[in-house]
């Protein structure tokens, strides 16, 4: 089975409800914003101990599952955090690059699923292998898992196994494959993680397999991307005061519901037996108890419309 593509033309960065440029505003301005309070806590002359203490750690996900309890939204928050300019850039150049392709190989609605898959998955490997370690224990209470990159991992993932020999650049020496671009991504992630930090490698390896396993899923007719999509829908419509009844059907609202109007009125033939029938109907019953049918049948003969 073939991924059905949803797009009708290329998806601009001015298009309304483009998902590429969602992504870029709220890691920007998750990121402007923190970095706002952080230079208010230097002109105050407040350590910067405190600002990671009482701000930044409430944002990021917390290795201990304890600490995780007191701050649970933190698995979605941690995932458009960013520390410092040298992490924030980068990650939203390989995010516009990846973001754009998937964009274009299945549609606008389902790159943000994926990045949230990625995240989501990272964030549970992330806190997972610490606690399961022997030998991470010691540092386990000062742990914490932020940054989009197992998010990305899936988006790069996700988009290359759509289409591995997407090229960019094609007007020139026939272009660059996106699996070779991939490859560099991985190359760079990989180096730019410090220290040797297993349980970070590990959850970008869980980015990078669920960008995998969504489109393989996909390409056997199980979209992930749906019931989240339905809650974006649903959420949508809550500020939206001119958004339709969904639970309106297409017929009921064009053809049977038209101003209390039926959308036709049946004419009945009107024929000599049937003239009798009523005539006789009024000599027993009286006029009165006619049906409207009955009615203008007789006002329709009596005028010679059609006798």
């Amino acid at each position: 089975m073939t991924v059905k593509e949803e797009k009708k033309s290329k998806i601009f960065l001015g298009q309304a409800d483009n998902s590429l440029v969602m992504l870029f505003a709220f890691n920007t301005l998750a990121f402007v914003l923190l970095k706002f309070v952080f230079v208010i806590y230097q002109m105050s002359d407040l350590s910067l101990d405190a600002y990671f203490r009482t701000i930044f750690n409430w944002f990021i996900l917390p290795a201990d599952v304890h600490r995780f309890g007191t701050r649970p939204w933190t698995i979605l928050t941690s995932m458009f955090v960013h520390q410092d300019y040298w992490a924030v850039i980068p990650a939203m150049f390989w995010l516009a690059i990846f973001g754009y392709v998937m964009q274009d190989l299945s549609g606008n609605r389902r790159l943000v699923p994926v990045y949230l898959f990625g995240g989501l998955a990272g964030a549970v490997v992330y806190v997972v292998t610490y606690n399961v370690l022997p030998a991470l224990q010691s540092s386990l209470p000062s742990a914490a898992f932020f940054g989009s990159n197992a998010a990305i991992m899936a988006v790069a993932l996700a988009a290359t196994t759509l289409k591995p020999d997407y090229r960019f650049f094609p007007m020139i020496g026939g272009g660059i494959p996106l699996w070779i671009v991939t490859v560099a991504y991985v190359i760079i992630d990989v180096l730019s993680i410090h220290g040797g930090d297993a349980p970070k490698y590990m959850a970008h390896i869980a980015g990078a397999a669920t960008g995998y396993l969504f489109v393989y899923r996909l390409r056997q007719g199980h979209d992930w991307s749906v019931g989240i999509n339905h809650v974006f829908t649903w959420f949508n419509d809550l500020f939206n005061p001119n958004k339709r009844d969904k639970n309106k059907k297409f017929r009921d609202e064009y053809f049977y519901k038209v101003h209390g109007v039926h959308p036709y009125r049946r004419i009945p033939n009107v024929t000599q037996k049937r003239i009798d029938e009523i005539l006789d109907k009024i000599n027993q019953e009286g006029y009165h108890l006619l049906t409207d049918e009955e009615k203008d049948i007789l006002r329709r003969a009596s005028s010679n419309d059609e006798l």
